[in-house]
């Protein structure tokens, strides 16, 4: 993130009078202190309040009364609003914790994919993979990434057709798990906070995933979730799977809780919102949450061998 000051510059540069502010979740405890120093700068400033989960989660009710509205923490997805000013926050490490997975190649060529937080070290960790002999292969992201960066619901930089294996630095299992499944390759997760690295593996993962769908099985209609949020919505795609499933209803919401799908009954739901709700959310909701592949493997369109991740498109 830029500094403080720098932030004020760029808003005076764009003429900006009032701002709206958003962070996400781990950032909201900023929001007081960058607030009031904006203020104090002579900018109107209104803090959004409301969850925030990505850069497809803008705080669009709060951008309709402002001149421009500033998200923290995430980089934009696309071609991005103009009166939206991204400021993504970056997390340093040592490069050098990235020789504690060499031992664990069989190849001594590999993918190297990371998260928005980290990809500006990605040209220090090619170095140090290249002085412990193993050479480093990258690709651009989908949905605005950067070169070697991935997101939770876009794994394309993972795509690596001349690699079999591939290292994903970050904190966190779900990323690796979804660069295993969209790609099918060996999956060495290093948390670089940490220094621990490990091989994925996604047998857990799917036997629960099964369960899941042979819960849903006995379902006699289905509650398709869409969400009004513009970065995470797939109407065309749950209309499109709707027109084939006569008990099928589609939902929109822009907050997919627990509660409301406790009072809305459906014995099971398909997701078509932000795709780590069905993955991160599922213990917390009444009842199955399928992806819209998992569906699919329910109605017998596709096999459950061919197990893919939900992404957005």
């Amino acid at each position: 993130m830029t500094g403080y000051s720098e932030l004020a510059g760029e808003l005076r540069r764009r003429n900006v009078q009032s701002i709206a502010l958003q962070f996400p979740e781990g950032m909201k405890r900023k929001a007081r202190e960058i607030a009031l120093f904006l203020r104090k700068e002579g900018f109107s400033v209104i803090v959004s309040a409301d969850p925030c989960y990505g850069a497809c989660d803008l705080a669009s009710d709060a951008l309709r009364l402002v001149d421009a509205l500033v998200h923290f923490g995430h980089t934009p997805l696309g071609d991005p609003d103009p009166k939206v000013i991204f400021e993504p926050v970056s997390v340093d490490f040592d490069p050098g914790v990235l020789k504690g997975a060499v031992h664990h190649f069989r190849k001594s060529t590999i993918g190297l994919v990371t998260t928005a937080q980290h990809v500006h070290l990605l040209p220090a960790m090619v170095r140090v993979l290249a002085d412990s002999g193993i050479g480093a292969v990258t690709r651009p992201g989908s949905r605005g990434c950067s070169e070697g960066q991935i997101l939770g619901c876009a794994f394309e930089a993972a795509r690596i057709p001349s690699v079999e294996e591939i290292l994903y630095v970050g904190t966190g299992i779900f990323h690796p798990l979804g660069v295993r499944l969209a790609t099918g390759k060996r999956v060495i997760a290093l948390d670089p906070l940490t220094g621990t690295a490990r091989e994925v593996d996604e047998d857990r993962f799917l036997r629960k995933r099964f369960a899941l769908i042979e819960k849903a099985r006995s379902a006699d209609a289905f509650g398709f979730i869409v969400s009004s949020k513009t970065g995470q919505n797939r109407l065309s795609l749950a209309r499109e799977m709707a027109s084939g499933c006569p008990n099928a209803v589609i939902l929109l919401m822009r907050e997919v809780d627990p509660g409301e799908l406790l009072n809305l009954g459906f014995p099971a739901y398909v997701n078509f919102a932000c795709p780590r709700l069905a993955y991160d959310d599922q213990p917390r909701f009444p009842a199955p949450v399928l992806t819209p592949q998992e569906f699919r493997i329910l109605t017998g369109e596709t096999d459950f061998s061919s197990y893919t991740i939900d992404e957005m498109q």
